[in-house]
Order: C-alpha cells, then sequence, then structure tokens
C-alpha cells in the first residue's frame, strides 16, 4: 500500500500520525520529554501515566517491583490468569506497599457464555461472578480493587446481563470495587456503543492495534466513549508481537504503543511484561510517545505483512459447516506462536470445547478470512492442543 494512502486510511486515526498534534493529547502534555505522561482515566478521575502493566504472563514480582519503583501505576490481572497464580502474586508484593500508591484492576469471565454466539446460558449466573470475584480478591489480599471487568463480552446480552450487571453494580455500592468496566476481544465497537448508552459503566478495556481493519468504526466507537466519560485501556497493542509464525519478523513494541497512544482518547495501555528489556523499552515509551520517521516506517511496513493478529471480525463464521469459533481460534493460535504461551492458549481452546483436528472432515474450507489467513491449517495446527493434558502444559 503506497504510504500516502496508508496514512490517510488507517493510521492518520482520530489523533494523526504524521504530524502529532501536542493539543489533541489529553490535558495538553509534552507528549516527550523526562517526565512520565499521565492522562486521566475518564470519569473515574484516576490520573494514571499512558504505560500500565499487563500482568498477564508474568508471574516475577522482581519485574513488578521495578515497575512500581519506575513510576507505573495500575496493574492488570485477571481471575483465570495463570490459574490464579498471577492474581496470588500481585497480592504478595502489593500487600507490602502503601494502597494508595498503585492501582489494581482484575477481570472474572462469566461462565456458561458461548465462545461463538457471545450469548449467555443458565450457567451465567451473578452467582458465580461474586464467588470468583470473591476468590480473586482472597489472592490479591485487598479490601478492594480499583477496577473490575466483565470478561471476554463481545454481545449486548452480555453487556446487559442482568444478574452479572446487578452483581458489579452491588460490588461497586458496597465499595469493594471502586469502578466497574468490561473488555472486549471482537465486536469492540458493538459492545463499546452499547455501554456508552447503557449508561452505567466507568471503564472499557478493548483490543486496539495498527493492524485491525475496521479503525474508522473503532475510533468512532472510542470517541463516543470519551465524550461519555468512559475511561480506555487499550490492550493487544502490539498485534500479536509478531508478524510471522516462525518469528523472523517482529512487530516494532515502541512504534505500535505510540501508535495507540496517538489516539487522545486512550487513556492508558497495558502490554504485557515478562522480561527487563520490555519494561525498559516500555518505560521509554510512558515519557514519550513521538513516533520518529523509522517507527512509521516499521508501522507501514507491518501491514504489508499478514501477522499473527485476527480481527475477531466473525465473517469467517458463516462459511464454516462445523460452527468453529473461529476468532478464538485463532486469538489461541496467536497466543502460542506470538506469545509463545501455550497455557494460555489451551486454555482458550478448552473454553471453546474444540477437539483436535476439528477440521478432518471437510475436503475443503469453505471458511473465508478477510486476511487471507490459511482457517484450516492454522485450526488444524493449534488444536492439537486439545490432546495435552493440562497438566503438562501448566
Amino acid at each position: 500500500m503506497k504510504r500516502r494512502n496508508f496514512l490517510r486510511s488507517g493510521l492518520a486515526g482520530a489523533a494523526g500520525l504524521a504530524v502529532l498534534d501536542r493539543s489533541a493529547l489529553a490535558g495538553g502534555i509534552n507528549s516527550g520529554g523526562d517526565e512520565i505522561i499521565y492522562r486521566t482515566l475518564g470519569k473515574t478521575g484516576l490520573n494514571i501515566p499512558v504505560i500500565s502493566f499487563g500482568v498477564m504472563r508474568s508471574d516475577n514480582s522482581a519485574l513488578v517491583k521495578a515497575a512500581y519503583d519506575a513510576g507505573m501505576k495500575m496493574f492488570d490481572t485477571a481471575h483465570g490468569y495463570m490459574n490464579g497464580r498471577n492474581e496470588e502474586m500481585l497480592g504478595n508484593f502489593f500487600s507490602s506497599v502503601p494502597r494508595d500508591s498503585f492501582f489494581l484492576a482484575t477481570k472474572v469471565k462469566p461462565a456458561g457464555v458461548d465462545s461463538r454466539t457471545g450469548l449467555p446460558s443458565k450457567e451465567t449466573t451473578g452467582a458465580d461472578f461474586l464467588a470468583k470475584f470473591d476468590l480473586s480478591l482472597q489472592r490479591l489480599k485487598m479490601d478492594y480493587v480499583d477496577i473490575l471487568y466483565m470478561h471476554a463480552v463481545d454481545s449486548v446480552e452480555m453487556v446487559r446481563h442482568k444478574e452479572t450487571v446487578n452483581a458489579m453494580l452491588d460490588l461497586k455500592k458496597s465499595g469493594r470495587v471502586k469502578f466497574i468496566g468490561i473488555s472486549t476481544h471482537k465486536n469492540e465497537p458493538l459492545v463499546i456503543n452499547t455501554m456508552v448508552d447503557d449508561g452505567i459503566w466507568d471503564v472499557v478495556l478493548t483490543s486496539y492495534n495498527f493492524k485491525q481493519t475496521y479503525l474508522a468504526e473503532l475510533d468512532s466507537a472510542l470517541e463516543r466513549a470519551g465524550k461519555a466519560g468512559i475511561g480506555v485501556v487499550a490492550m493487544k497493542t502490539m498485534a500479536g508481537g509478531w508478524l510471522d509464525k516462525e518469528k523472523t519478523r517482529a512487530v516494532n513494541p515502541q512504534a505500535a504503543l505510540k501508535w495507540v497512544l496517538s489516539n487522545a482518547n486512550v487513556h492508558t495501555t497495558i502490554p504485557g511484561i515478562t522480561t527487563f528489556d520490555q519494561l525498559t523499552a516500555d518505560l521509554q515509551v510512558m515519557k514519550n510517545i513521538t513516533l520518529t520517521g523509522a517507527e512509521k516506517d516499521a508501522l507501514i511496513a507491518g501491514t504489508a505483512m499478514q501477522g499473527l493478529y485476527c480481527n475477531a471480525c466473525s465473517n469467517c463464521l458463516p462459511g464454516c459447516p462445523n460452527n468453529l469459533p473461529i476468532p478464538e481460534l485463532m486469538r489461541a493460535y496467536m497466543y502460542a506462536y506470538g506469545y509463545g504461551n501455550l497455557l494460555m492458549a489451551s486454555e482458550l481452546i478448552s473454553e471453546t470445547a474444540v477437539k483436535a483436528d476439528p477440521c478432518a472432515g471437510c475436503n475443503s474450507c469453505t471458511a473465508s478470512c478477510i486476511k487471507g489467513f490459511n482457517l484450516r491449517g492454522k485450526i488444524t495446527d493449534i488444536s492439537r492442543l486439545a490432546a495435552v493434558p493440562y497438566d503438562l502444559i501448566a
């Protein structure tokens, strides 16, 4: 794609890429220098650095301490990460520091939600949600969390699932949760717009990166969220981390983060951090979000490659005779080959209940991917994890 067309149609975005408009940045904060850049997380009033810690794949308390000491304020985990060990690690560390010096966010995934349709079932209850949150709070050794998300929501029905929503509102009323939100990996514009319409949500955690193909629609939803006072936290900012399965071409992490933060409606990001080198790179972005020419070129080159990131647009679903949850399987593929995290991939496949080699009965694949993914090849490859005992991976 020609550079001028790419910048105009994709990367220019709401805040602009070619020339960053400093006045467009939240609070008018300078985007480069020696000071940490903060943005206010919507109507929550929380003043947070533009880089927060996605703790999903980290079990190293020394890494968390280094991030905390360097000025990171918000740490994001979930009930299901590392089978609970993630929350336990954070609880052990943060129980020894002042509670008002950091923000904790965790996520609880409602039970019984159909991975293909996003619809609830009889297993989707407020009681189950509350029981999971109670366990999370015990692991975290906290009296409250700053943000609680309903995790992995992709339908209007779940945004408005009465039992779960009421459970979250009760937790907020009791003070065990300061702010409530939703995390979404699929149908993000629909989810965000529904949240705005309902007027009860404080924060949204959404996939947002330069590899998405529906950025105009997503940017519009984020603008609505910003005007409504909903805090916006961006995840999946690295678009899978790698542009190929063999890991010969990496996504430029600083360029990817800076691109996300060029949108003033994004208040903070939660890149997954597992090494001190990654932390060092992220801390640099926390003080300077100005894209260099080389970083812009890296993003442009990245769009020319297929990559590992699935849009989860669901355009493939009608063509699959086996009704497979293809977007979830593509996300598991990214977890395995992009993140190198077999545990997360295995857990996601287990949730979908897909068996090994589910495409074996088809002579050819009739599902079509707008990004040109070899869906059958990827599904056959990643579904092998369904036959691997969990304890061999965990």
